[in-house]
């Protein structure tokens, strides 16, 4: 149920499966038995073949950031080397790193890092088919942590376990770069965020906190002390209606801000992730866009008050057992006519579900915001089925500049598919196949430019129709751009093109390519296109040095020269014997050819020179 593949409908079904199976319940229940029996760690059990996790509501680091305000990095490996959140890592060129808070990070390495806590997971994963991690408030956060490590642990160990986490009321965990990066992990759908509908624990990061910072720490000793104590909470602790409307007012605000400011607006360091289950007295609805969580949100906070917000955290348990009944009972709560179109009524019924009723004054905005989920949640499937369409458009340009390299390939001048291109003329098929070597470039910065402004799955750059499309484009055309390049002389302005010219696209594509695992064999004739798209960057570099060498009366620059132009000859060895190069490499009039010819030529030179020098310099002069 990531925001790519989730459309509206699907979010419903999530909601109607929670509805109609004991997870709900059950990972509730086991929330209120960890907050009771195990206030500072957590509880695991097993129902069947599914094994719970659930961590106490509260918990809390002595000396840790009460207001949450420090964000610090997510850490790949813990302290004894071990993987932790690897595969969170594998971040855009630009993107900020993954950032989590950082109490809240400190809570769960406390509980990671107890033996208790390995061996449970160690039994669980053994016996279990699924398991399911769960908490309230600031456990809920802990549940998602850990969530997050296991499926990174079973992504490189790969066992027949599906995890699932089940937060109520948890606050935000960490920055957009996190929320994308379980989206490009297909991660969003094991995640489910219950939410009540005044609850401002999950909304509470959305506002700047230094204002409020002071006022956090009794709000959170308040609902601790209820938690553990309902009855005793609600008389020892003294609750200050002032200090509530701050926090509130402040929280409403920045929300309002964020909504109004639409796709332009700064979220700040925090961002929701997963499927968000808004409940109220009326039902639930599911939604997994992040835009309209954070709209739907507000809205819903905006038809409450300060005291709601407070005390709308301390009821899941009846909001959990309300759904439940209200599914097995079927029961209708719609006001008037549904609308005759399926998906007008189905709008229409979500918003009931929510807990807004049609006369309030957000009721349109929410029903928009309901509307926009499913367009904005389709749209990126809808991008990627329009790139697929326009990519069998564009084969033929393809087909055109494969033709090409075989007729170079096979022509008696034996120059080969580079320098063909390289040296060419004014040939009309020349000229076509320049024109679509620029074709296939505007398409695919195109692609690039949809994938980086939101508009593609987050996962595009994994799925394996891309990545392979991709590098089939750079094995065939980077050669011709390369040969460009040092045909239009960019290399005397600009400097060689590996660190001067390399166009971004083939950056990009390269990082695409390393996830690739493929399975090398040894090849029993030549490639047909050159393994390494620079291999020609690194022909006209050597062939520089080349020149070099022959100019210089400096010994060590002279050194130093050779050295680089022996480490190419024996990198394109390699590839040659490997026969990891097209055959044009190894054509007759080919710049590598020829430079190799030039290169050893000179070498036998030196070698023939340097007995003669060292005789020279070891003569014995006679007095």
């Amino acid at each position: 149920m990531d925001t790519e593949t989730s459309p509206f409908e699907t979010s419903e079904m999530l909601a109607d499966f929670l509805a109609s199976t004991p997870l709900l319940s059950d990972s509730w229940r086991l929330c209120n038995l960890a907050t009771a029996n195990s206030p500072q760690s957590f509880v695991a059990d097993q129902v069947g073949s599914i094994g719970y996790v659930a961590f106490s509501g509260t918990l809390f680091v002595s000396g840790s950031d009460p207001s949450f305000k420090n964000l610090v990095r997510l850490p790949v490996r813990d302290v004894a080397g071990n993987d932790l959140f690897v595969p969170l890592h594998d971040q855009n060129e630009g993107e900020e790193p993954v950032m989590v808070q950082g109490a809240l990070l400190r809570i769960f390495e406390n509980i990671y890092s107890d033996p208790s806590f390995q061996y449970q997971m160690s039994t669980l994963m053994q016996t279990s088919q699924s398991i399911i991690f769960t908490g309230h408030s600031i456990g809920g956060t802990t549940a998602s942590l850990a969530a997050l490590w296991l499926l990174s642990y079973l992504q490189s160990n790969s066992p027949n376990l599906s995890v699932l986490c089940i937060t109520f009321g948890s606050p935000l965990l960490g920055n957009e770069t996190l929320s994308r990066a379980i989206l490009r992990e297909r991660w969003g759908g094991k995640f489910c965020h219950v939410v009540s509908k005044y609850d401002l624990m999950p909304r509470i990061l959305f506002a700047p906190l230094d204002p409020i910072a002071p006022l956090i720490k009794p709000l959170l000793q308040f609902w601790h002390l209820y938690m553990t104590s309902p009855h005793l909470g609600l008389l020892a602790v003294q609750r200050n209606d002032e200090y509530e409307a701050k926090i509130f007012q402040s929280v409403l605000v920045h929300l309002r801000r964020l909504v109004e400011a639409g796709e332009d607006a700064v979220t700040g360091v925090f961002r929701p992730f997963g499927n968000y289950f808004f409940c109220s007295e009326d039902g639930a609805i599911c939604v997994d866009n992040v835009e309209s969580v954070i709209k739907m949100m507000y809205l819903l906070l905006a038809t409450g008050s300060p005291s709601y917000s407070i005390e709308d955290h301390l009821k899941y348990g009846d909001y959990v057992e309300r759904i439940s009944s209200q599914f097995l009972e079927r029961k209708s709560f719609v006001e008037g006519e549904l609308p005759e179109s399926s998906y007008e009524a189905g709008v229409v019924l979500a918003l009931q579900s929510s807990g807004i009723a049609s006369q309030e004054p957000v009721a349109g905005r929410a029903k928009d915001c309901l509307k926009a989920a499913r367009r904005m949640g389709r749209t990126p499937n809808l991008n990627c089925a329009n790139l697929a369409i326009k990519l069998s458009r564009i084969n033929p340009y393809r087909a055109e500049i494969e033709w090409y390299k075989a007729l170079c390939d096979r022509s008696d001048d034996q120059m080969g598919y580079y320098d063909s291109f390289k040296r060419r003329g004014a040939s009309k098929r020349d000229f076509k196949v320049n024109l679509n070597r620029h074709k296939l470039a505007q398409f695919w910065d195109n692609v690039i430019d949809l994938m980086e402004s939101n508009q593609l799955p987050h996962d595009f750059h994994r799925h394996g129709k891309w990545v392979y499309s991709s590098q089939s484009y750079k094995l065939l055309v980077e050669p011709l751009d390369i040969a460009e390049y040092y045909r239009t002389g960019m290399d005397h302005s600009k400097g060689h093109y590996i660190n001067h010219g390399r166009e971004r696209r083939y950056q990009i594509f390269d990082r695409w390519w390393k996830n690739v695992r493929i399975e090398e064999n040894k090849r029993s004739k030549f490639a047909s296109l050159t393994q390494d798209t620079c291999f020609w960057a690194k022909v006209e570099e050597a062939r520089g040095l080349l020149d070099d060498v022959g100019n210089t009366r400096d010994p060590s620059h002279s050194a130093l020269l050779w050295e680089k132009m022996d480490g190419f000859a024996s990198y394109a060895k390699t590839l040659v014997e490997a026969k990891e190069v097209s055959i044009d490499v190894v054509a007759k009039n080919s710049s590598y050819s020829l430079w190799l010819k030039d290169y050893n030529e000179l070498k036998s030179q030196r070698e023939q020179f340097r007995p003669q020098f060292s005789g020279f310099m070891n003569r014995e002069i006679v007095p």
